[in-house]
């Protein structure tokens, strides 16, 4: 809501919000479109999970920790949405990679997590009606129901974990985050090469 000329903060944030899905709506339009190419590989995915493991450790320990959600621009909010597109890469982590930018921006670590969990609401949002009318569509409603229930419990799930990370992310870093990345790209690398 304006006020005297000026956009109330929640208003504000919901339409960098809006600027930061952008990206990850088009990129999404156009891979699925014009896409030819699987990466659905062990390989792809165990560098990914390795390389962008790495990053976001490199860039927790490099980066100042001094902004707040407040300060972001809108060219901030693009610079962050636009690194979602990365995660159509698999393995990446959509949430990884928007915190590891957003920390390259200088946000605390419980403000990136912060606005990496808003900005998951419309990616999940766009998911999730793409998956009901391809449910709707095919015409079983007992797949439909289930799917739904589903959806409603990993929703549950997710706030329980936003929380929890949240909580977390006032008093530690993203090491944990960063050691499971690591271990499980190696393994899955290891897996590729000499499984």
């Amino acid at each position: 809501m304006a006020v005297r000329g000026r956009v109330d903060p929640g208003a504000r944030l919901a339409f960098q919000l809006i600027v930061a899905t952008l990206p990850l709506v088009a990129a999404g339009y156009a891979a699925s479109r014009w896409l030819t190419i699987d990466l659905r590989s062990i390989e792809v995915i165990g560098w990914a999970t390795l390389g962008f493991g790495i990053l976001l450790w490199v860039v927790d320990r490099a980066g100042l920790t001094i902004r707040k959600i407040e300060h972001l621009g809108y060219g901030g909010a693009l610079f962050i949405g636009a690194s979602q597109v990365l995660a159509l890469i698999p393995g990446t982590s959509r949430s990884g990679i928007t915190m590891t930018a957003a920390r390259m921006l200088g946000f605390e670590r419980s403000e990136a997590a912060r606005f990496s969990m808003l900005l998951a609401i419309p990616a999940i949002i766009a998911a999730g009606t793409l998956a009901g009318l391809d449910l709707y569509e095919a015409g079983d409603s007992r797949v439909t129901a289930d799917a739904l229930i589903a959806g409603g419990l990993a929703l549950v799930t997710a706030l329980i974990a936003i929380v929890a990370m949240m909580g977390w992310l006032r008093r530690a870093s993203f090491t944990p985050f960063v050691i499971y990345r690591v271990a499980l790209g190696l393994g899955l690398l290891a897996w590729h090469y000499f499984g």
